[in-house]
Parts: C-alpha cells; sequence; structure tokens
C-alpha cells in the first residue's frame, strides 16, 4: 500500500529548512521522518504531499487506496498498532489534528473519513525548528531501538576509552573508531556504515553520525546531535542536527542548533546558543513574520540549504539563515540572513541565481551528487518568491 506523506499545516512553520525539501524529508534522531515510518511501516512505496514547487522532485501520490500520515512525531507501540489496524475511511486523530487515515487518493478529500478516533496516549510531535533539537534525544532513543533490535554490534577497538554499557554504543560495518573516549552513560551513540571517528575525539551521549561522515581529530561532540550522511564535523558542538552532507570541520563553536544540507562553516566559525542576560530566546517564523519566543534559554541558529560562513564569522543567539546565503562581511550579521544574501547584512545585494547554481553543482561534486534540473527549478522557486 502507497504511503503518502503528508506537511499538513507544517511546512512553513519548519521554513528555512523546509523551503527545498517537504517535512518528512527532515532528519531528527538517527532517521528522517520518511525514513522512520517506513522502517516501523516495512513499506517502500512513498509519495509526499507537499507545496506545488517541491512535487517534481518529491514523488506524487497516485490515485490509489493509501494510508496518508503526518510524520512529524514519535509514536507510542499502541499508535503504531492503530495506525496499522487502520480500515479504509477510517482516522487517527490527535489533539484535534488528523495524524493518520486509510482513504483513497483519487479524488482526494477528506471527506471520505467515516470514522475518527481520538489517539490518547501523550505522543512528542515536533512543531517547529527548535522542536528538533530540543526532543532530539527521545528520537535518537528511539531510533537506535528501531534499528539495532535483534542486531550485533561491530566490536569498539580497544585503542579507545569506553564509559557506560555497551549496549548502548552501535558501530554498524565499515566504521572506524580509534583512540577517542566514548561515554553512553548520558545516551546511546550510534555510529553509521563507513563512518569515522579519528583521534583524539570525545564523544558524550546520545548523538548519531551518519554514514560515510566523519569526526575530525580531536572533536568534542556533546549530545543530543545527529550528523546525516556525508558530513565533516570538527570543532566544539552540542545538541545540533546536521540534514547530510554539510561541514563544520575546524574549530569553532556550535550549539542548538539545525543545519541543513550542502551548507559549509568557515574555519573558526561561532554560533552563540546563550544570551548574556540568560532570557529567552525568539527566533524568525516565515508564516508570523516576526520574531517569536521559542521559550527555551538555549537556541542557536537555523540554517537553509547551500548557506555558506567565511572564517571568523561570529554568529549571535537565535540567528536564522535562509537558503543559498553567502555571509562573510565583518561583525555580527542580523538574527534574520535571507535567502541568497551576498554578505550576510541587511539589504545586501543577493547571490545571482547563476553563480549560486555554479557553487551548488561544485560543492555536490565533491560528493560525488549532481545538481539536477529539478534542484535548479526549486532554487528558482525560492529565488523568484522568497
Amino acid at each position: 500500500m502507497q504511503l503518502v506523506f503528508s506537511d499538513a499545516q507544517y511546512w512553513e512553520d519548519f521554513l528555512p529548512l523546509t523551503f527545498t525539501r517537504p517535512v518528512a524529508a527532515m532528519r531528527c534522531g538517527i532517521l528522517t521522518f520518511s525514513e522512520r515510518w517506513q522502517k516501523i511501516l516495512g513499506n517502500t512505496e512513498v509519495s509526499y504531499f507537499t507545496e506545488n514547487y517541491l512535487q517534481n522532485k518529491f514523488k506524487n501520490p497516485e490515485e490509489k487506496e493509501s494510508l496518508f500520515l503526518v510524520t512529524n512525531f514519535l509514536p507510542t507501540e499502541t499508535v503504531i498498532q492503530q495506525i496499522k489496524d487502520l480500515k479504509q475511511g477510517e482516522a487517527l486523530v490527535y489533539e484535534d489534528e488528523l495524524i493518520a487515515a486509510r482513504i483513497n487518493m483519487k479524488n482526494f478529500s477528506l471527506n471520505q473519513i467515516e470514522k475518527m478516533t481520538d489517539v490518547k496516549e501523550k505522543l512528542t510531535f515536533f512543531k517547529k525548528p527548535a522542536d528538533l533539537f530540543t526532543y532530539n534525544h527521545l528520537a535518537i532513543d528511539f531510533d537506535f531501538n528501531l534499528l539495532t533490535e535483534g542486531r550485533t554490534s561491530q566490536e569498539l577497538s580497544s585503542t579507545n576509552g569506553f564509559l557506560g554499557d555497551k549496549k548502548d554504543l552501535f558501530i554498524e560495518e565499515g566504521a572506524q573508531i580509534e583512540f577517542s573516549t566514548i561515554n553512553t552513560k548520558t545516551g546511546k551513540i550510534y555510529i553509521g556504515k563507513n563512518a569515522e571517528v579519528m583521534e583524539g575525539c570525545n564523544l558524550r551521549g546520545p548523538i548519531s553520525l551518519g554514514e560515510d561522515s566523519k569526526f575530525n581529530l580531536g572533536s568534542k561532540i556533546y549530545g543530543a546531535t545527529t550528523i546525516g550522511p556525508h558530513c565533516k564535523v570538527g570543532g566544539e558542538v552540542n545538541n545540533i542536527i546536521i540534514f547530510g552532507y554539510s561541514s563544520k570541520g575546524h574549530e569553532g563553536f556550535v550549539g542548538n542548533s539545525v543545519i541543513g544540507e550542502w551548507c559549509n562553516f568557515g574555519a573558526d566559525t561561532n554560533s552563540s546558543n546563550l544570551k548574556n542576560n540568560y532570557s529567552h530566546v525568539k527566533l524568525w517564523n516565515y508564516r508570523t513574520k516576526a520574531f517569536e519566543d521559542t521559550g527555551l534559554q538555549f537556541a542557536g541558529l537555523i540554517m537553509g540549504d547551500h548557506s555558506k560562513t567565511a572564517i571568523n564569522t561570529q554568529l549571535n543567539t537565535g540567528t536564522v539563515i535562509g537558503v543559498a546565503s553567502n555571509i562573510f562581511k565583518p561583525g555580527f550579521p542580523p538574527n534574520l540572513v535571507e535567502n541568497f544574501s551576498w554578505g550576510g547584512s541587511k539589504d545586501d545585494e543577493r547571490f545571482k541565481l547563476d553563480k549560486a547554481y555554479e557553487v551548488a553543482e561544485r560543492a555536490m561534486a565533491r560528493r560525488k551528487v549532481a545538481l539536477t534540473d529539478k534542484d535548479k527549478a526549486i532554487l528558482k522557486h525560492i529565488f523568484d518568491t522568497y
């Protein structure tokens, strides 16, 4: 049966991270929301109900019987079974919001639903960018159990120091860890296929290091941190998520942050995650077009895809950076850096679209990934519309 992953009302709330992807394609924990639900439900036939300009890249639903699903929450065992047991025309509702339904996508309408059942259990829902790092420890724990049940980890090399319980460490095939310290007392640690933890690293869980990613020499990694596939991370990080294909390879601190794909941090880029007066941090909300109180004392950076910082860049607490922005001017950039900013300051000229394509092509080629016409169309839509 076809899985239809719906953005519901959340797409705009997750900007700038969702300028280039549906909600289901975001990463939190070890997996993306899409990957998690495919693993839970054992179904790889996936489509997306998202913004029109994204549908050329992310498959449209076919007109047939489907499981329609809002993905951005962590289910309980009871809710998983309720979803699996849904019959045609039935749906689950959580806090007055539809989260799953068995419907036919031909002549799509929620009027097909004849029976709605309220979910009574408390669920962990991700409703805005800061939720991704705030609840990342819960997502790592959920995914760790999902991915490792009944499987055996590679042995940890004897050159490493280890604290905690070995059952909370899982090392996939081809991964390398030497002369580092690994601490699972504060959370589980997952090292993906062919990943590398270079000498002198200090890892304090919960942590997920994705396939083919690296922690560079002497890195200091505090949980809850997720590094997606094909990334390089160095220096000091604390409670961050990188979706994938991005580099923060040098010294400098980033904490309580979410970074998209194809981003690069120049050496000694630092992002503040705590205000000098210890007050709550505000983040830009693209829906309301205002800075809104997160209710959090610690909140650093939200960065869209293809954005870059120059060496020695200093970012204020609660900075939001759009897509394909280039930050290289001295001093602190504003707390909102627009899409395609050339410099990072307010009212700077825009990064020319053809030049943005060139940079993206070069960056992606380094990971042996092509910038497709569909990718270009998405970037053009963002450039023209936002």
